[in-house]
């Protein structure tokens, strides 16, 4: 609910290894194996959770074999991002910010307005969630996991980041355009228009809800590629 580097990649290691085939492994699934690049920053491996409360369930480490996700897998990843405690936490911060910015008039302020905003908020969340996750990729077939790149500059990390907001990689492993990022939320934002106050429901708005979506989405990935650098460098792995 709550991206466009590409440069060489300079494996100084090869993957050998794979998991075992079944559709059912998860991105933490500790049977999934993995060859590590020895010279990524803490071998690119990323956690459950960022900073020990950010859901981060569909960020793949670097180099890791994965089978692919079933439709069932598919929306159990959903619901994991959907209704985690973090991401209650989230919606109440972005309802806050919502209601200080009067964001949407029609909802007023005070505890009833922010009510207003938070639920929203949520089934805005829950929205893009079902579509860009599941709905969608299921589909589609394509696989909704972030495949951490975790090597070369700044530049190109950040590049590779940003991209996957259009590229993605198919279920059997073939790199395709992203249709359920883009396509999923465009849906979710047209979906949106069946709750919000008909003042609401305009094309320009349905739009600014839909590049908003996707524009958090590309700052999540910013974050779960640099996450595992951050968590060892500063947090010397503690998360």
């Amino acid at each position: 609910m709550f991206a466009v580097h590409f440069a060489p990649l300079g494996f100084s290691q090869t993957a050998t290894s794979s998991a075992s085939p079944t559709s059912d492994a998860l991105p933490n699934d500790p049977s999934v194996s993995r060859a590590l690049d020895s010279s990524s920053p803490n071998n690119g491996e990323q956690t459950k959770r960022i900073l020990g409360i950010i859901p981060n369930f569909r960020s793949v480490s670097v180099d890791a074999k994965l089978p692919p996700l079933s439709p069932r897998n598919k929306f159990k990843l959903m619901l994991q991002d959907s209704f985690d405690y973090s991401s209650f936490i989230y919606v109440g911060i972005i309802a806050g910010a919502g209601q200080a910015e009067s964001s949407y008039p029609e909802f007023h302020q005070g505890a009833a307005g922010y009510g207003r905003y938070y639920w929203h908020s949520f089934a805005d969340t829950l929205d893009g969630n079902l579509m860009s996750e599941a709905v969608v990729p299921t589909l589609t077939r394509e696989d909704p996991r972030y495949y951490t790149l975790g090597r070369g500059g700044f530049v190109h990390r950040t590049g590779y980041a940003v991209s996957r907001l259009f590229v993605t990689r198919t279920d059997e492993g073939d790199r395709t355009f992203n249709v359920a990022e883009i396509v999923g939320n465009g849906a979710a934002a047209g979906i949106a228009n069946l709750y919000y106050p008909r003042q609401e429901r305009t094309w320009t708005k349905t739009g600014q809800r839909w590049v908003a979506q996707v524009g958090l989405d590309g700052a999540a990935n910013l974050l779960k590629e640099y996450w595992p650098y951050l968590n060892s460098k500063l947090f010397r792995g503690k998360y």
